[in-house]
């Protein structure tokens, strides 16, 4: 589905307003994704594109890594800080690195957002020769009762909007793998990168419906719906929720794909 300019930026910026919630609510990434990452990088200087709240950053550090986060909501960068993350405030494509260069490029739940020509141009002037990039994302659907409860919700509250939450995993999985390709191809077409490698980590989280509702508010279609509709989609999804008992078991996968520079 195409965004039109406008409403990609409300989305962008919308994570900012829930920042302590984004940070509660969005899981952390596999530790066996972290390692390869690690044994990636071929050194520990790191690039975090749009790092938030500074859930992967904490990690990479964590793993001994030096990264520096770049955020352009000041809000997410802020909190990001606070919790001991180094964070530059700009778009990863108008940042300027100040002629540093770095020996990883990562970006956790953030490339999409990024302009599609000119970020893969950015990332090979930040990289220093054999450095790689890394793009991280989590797949994740709903049970079927859940993923139908989401449909039926929006088409009473908001029939005309298709930018929605509530996919199933096989859908979500099949399109979060294109956008790896597409990913991997765009940065090959710079001429500046060569090997690609796709990697993915598979498992499971139980959500409560109170956890499930409060990681929805978190999800960008909720800045393109107003605080009733909001309530109202909660509601929904909820009893669905309840009605399966309270809680559910979900399917994760982490998709990965890593870009090396030539």
């Amino acid at each position: 589905m195409t965004i039109d300019k406008e409403a990609a930026e409300r989305l962008a910026n919308s994570f900012g307003a829930e920042a302590a919630r984004y940070d509660r609510t969005r899981p952390a990434y596999p530790a066996s994704l972290i390692d390869k990452l690690v044994a990636a990088s071929p050194g520990p200087r790191v690039a975090e594109v749009g790092c938030g709240t500074g859930v992967l950053s904490r990690q990479l550090r964590a793993a001994g890594l030096d990264v520096l986060g770049v955020e352009h909501d000041e809000r997410m960068a802020a909190f990001a800080r606070a919790s001991g993350v180094e964070v530059e405030v700009a778009k990863f494509e108008a940042w300027d690195p100040a002629g540093r260069s770095f020996d990883a490029v990562v970006a956790g739940q953030s490339w999409h957002w990024v302009d599609a020509a000119a970020g893969p141009v950015q990332a090979a002037r930040v990289l220093r020769p054999g450095g790689v990039f890394v793009g991280l994302w989590h797949v994740f659907g709903t049970p079927e009762a859940i993923a139908d409860a989401f449909v039926a919700a929006y088409d009473k509250v908001a029939p005309q909007m298709q930018h929605r939450i509530g996919h199933s995993y096989n859908e979500a999985y099949d399109s979060y793998l294109a956008g790896c390709v597409r990913t991997a191809d765009a940065l090959v077409a710079t001429g500046a990168f060569g090997h690609v490698e796709q990697w993915e980590a598979h498992w499971e989280r139980t959500y409560t419906t109170a956890e499930y509702t409060d990681l929805m508010l978190t999800m960008s279609p909720m800045a393109m719906i107003s605080p009733e509709q909001i309530t109202e989609l909660l509601d929904d999804v909820g009893v669905a929720i309840d009605a399966l008992g309270g809680s559910f078991t979900t399917r994760y996968s982490t998709l990965a794909v890593a870009v090396t520079r030539n």
